[in-house]
């Protein structure tokens, strides 16, 4: 099979990258801009793109295109439809990074709550070694035991991201987008209830019509003033502009955002004015990508691949 990944650098240098070459015949390119993508799509059998939109046009102009293979879980790049009416399967790999993006929304949580940079660059600075006591408390922090966890999006991450929370000793209680969701180990709250009473909330669902714009500054109003807001899942869930207002206004104690509306970030995001920037902690879409994350993805299409091609 001849096999094109539009967007290869996008995975980074995994192990098992090359193992993809056992699949067939396969071109990687690092990226791929739009005016590239109908040539180097042209002659594929098999397309493998993990940000690289493919529509209708592009699709149709590919005659010998069998297979689309998503390098990663959400799909929103891809005209589904259009793949459907011209008869080519479109194949996402799911649950890959579920621990990855668990560790990495703690990661966060820990930066915002704990300071330990701060501490950090209180040693560098020489303060440290001027003081006439033994410690510095000069930012105080909390603990996350007893303290509630509220999660926006119950799948596979939500539910690590859960167990994690109740490691900690916090109560989690979660929100369901679809309203389907109901059947989980933790209390169901509606969406104003969660974040009133929450002291963290937590973003892992995908976006959608149910989700674009949930989270906007009367929303942010309901929550606590000592709350922290993570948006892991998608941009544009959170309002970005009303986060930052909502910053600027110390309506809540802080936020961390490892996605955005559009990526990466502009230039002139309002994001990146924020009068409290000590308050918002921002990551470039990175909190999926463990090597062990990553390693998994490559199986992932692999397998896709190889399924197809056992059907065919």
């Amino acid at each position: 099979m001849k096999i094109v990944f539009l967007d290869a650098s996008t995975v980074g240098d995994v192990p098992n990258l090359d193992s993809l070459k056992e699949m067939g015949d396969v071109t990687l390119y690092p990226v791929t801009r739009p005016d590239e993508t109908e040539e180097r799509i042209r002659d594929a059998e098999v397309i493998i793109t993990n940000k690289v939109v493919l529509d209708r046009k592009l699709m149709s102009g590919a005659a010998n295109l069998k297979l689309i293979c998503v390098a990663a879980t959400g799909m929103n790049n891809i005209d589904r439809e259009a793949a459907e009416e011209l008869g080519i399967p479109v194949k996402n790999v799911a649950g890959y990074a579920s621990n990855s993006v668990a560790q990495s929304t703690f990661a966060m949580v820990l930066h915002l709550m704990q300071g330990i940079s701060y501490y950090d660059r209180y040693i560098k600075s020489g303060e440290y070694s001027k003081s006439p006591i033994f410690t510095h408390l000069g930012r105080p922090f909390h603990e996350i035991a007893g303290k509630q966890f509220g999660i926006i999006g119950l799948g596979s991450i939500g539910r690590r991201v859960a167990s994690i929370a109740e490691a900690f000793g916090a109560n989690v209680v979660y929100y369901s987008t679809t309203g389907k969701n109901t059947d989980q180990p933790y209390a169901l709250l509606g969406l104003t209830e969660l974040l009133k009473s929450s002291d963290f909330v937590s973003v892992h669902a995908p976006l959608n019509e149910q989700t674009e714009n949930l989270i906007g500054y009367k929303e942010m109003k309901q929550m606590k003033s000592s709350a922290l807001l993570i948006n892991t899942g998608r941009g544009g869930i959170v309002n970005e502009e009303d986060l930052v207002r909502a910053i600027d206004e110390k309506l809540i104690a802080g936020a961390a955002l490892d996605v955005f509306e559009k990526e990466p970030l502009p230039s002139d995001h309002p994001l990146l004015r924020v009068q409290n920037p000590e308050r918002l902690l921002m990551t470039p879409h990175m909190t999926w990508s463990s090597v062990e994350a990553r390693t998994e993805l490559i199986e992932g299409v692999k397998s896709n691949i190889e399924e197809f091609g056992q059907r065919s």
